[in-house]
């Protein structure tokens, strides 16, 4: 299926997760990914900025034994915050340098291991396709 068109510029997506000692998010992402997956020829692995597994540097490294030379990262958030703006790119070693102290417990003790490009994308944002499954939710309960 892959095809060796890209192989010079080879592309990995990397879809960035919150991670809670809950399961229920990381269940969503993992589902996302696969369905996404299916969607491209690209390899696509998952990371979670804290306490789920695969950290975002585990994802990374997976990527880069692939032989990817450019990873596309999203934030499956809603909108920005503190985490999309300032500590996935501070994991991803693509921040200003300056250090952000925050209550969580995050996992910036591991470093990213990528020689390749990184590219990080808006999270999901005020999308038309969002209201729809909003309009879902709302019809089913009124059903």
């Amino acid at each position: 299926m892959a095809s060796n068109s890209n192989q010079p510029n080879k592309i990995g997506v990397l879809l960035v997760g919150h991670g809670s000692r809950l399961p229920y998010g990381e269940k969503v992402i993992k589902k996302l990914a696969k369905l996404y997956e299916k969607e491209v020829e690209y390899p696509v692995e998952i990371g979670f900025m804290n306490i789920s597994k695969p950290t975002i540097p585990e994802a990374v490294k997976k990527l880069s034994k692939k032989g990817v030379k450019k990873i596309i990262v999203t934030p499956v958030f809603l909108a920005h915050g503190v985490h999309t703006k300032h500590d996935i790119p501070h994991i991803l070693g693509i921040d200003d340098g300056k250090e952000h102290h925050h209550s969580h417990e995050h996992q910036h003790d591991e470093k990213i291991e990528f020689n390749g490009e990184i590219i990080y994308t808006e999270p999901l944002g005020a999308d038309p396709r969002i209201v729809e499954i909003i309009k879902d939710r709302v019809n089913s309960a009124l059903s």
